[in-house]
């Protein structure tokens, strides 16, 4: 597997995202979907991976800056055939080696609440990930679960 910056401009990643953003409003009400569309993605703020094999797209994941001390992981996903194979954790473990790099203190994210997100909030505890309080803009949501991690910089 290889994990590289991607600046969103090709088709697999555009379609992969696309399916991502229905996939969450298929999951959760209007107003509990956090997912950010393409042109919110390619600002500046966010950096932005895609999981590649043999041209194959695997999936994909951002780390958006929250203030020079805090990240927020955002737009994990995973292709449907290549799920339980390692990619969300090769590409979790990138990520966090980048908010490390960054030294970033905390490193947060929203997730769903629902049965569909359970190997979601499964993969994140296995990164020492604990649920908090929401944190930036969130507010209490039934349909959301927060997740944190203190960073070792």
């Amino acid at each position: 597997m290889e994990v590289k910056r991607d600046n969103l401009t090709g088709s697999a990643i555009q379609q992969l995202l696309r399916e991502h953003l229905a996939n969450m409003f298929e999951q959760s009400p209007p107003e509990s979907v956090h997912a950010l569309p393409l042109e919110e993605l390619q600002k500046p703020d966010i950096t932005f991976w895609s999981v590649w094999e043999g041209g194959e797209l695997l999936g994909c994941g951002a780390l958006k800056e929250l203030d020079p001390q805090h990240g927020e992981i955002k737009s994990m996903r995973t292709v449907v055939a290549h799920r339980r194979k390692g990619v969300a954790a090769t590409l979790l473990g990138c990520i966090l080696d980048e908010a490390k790099s960054r030294k970033y203190k905390r490193v947060s994210l929203e997730t769903g609440s629902m049965e569909a997100f359970a190997p979601a909030r499964t993969l994140y505890a296995k990164f020492a990930f604990k649920e908090c309080r929401p944190f930036a803009e969130y507010v209490e949501d039934p349909n959301s679960v927060f997740m944190t991690k203190e960073m070792d910089c």
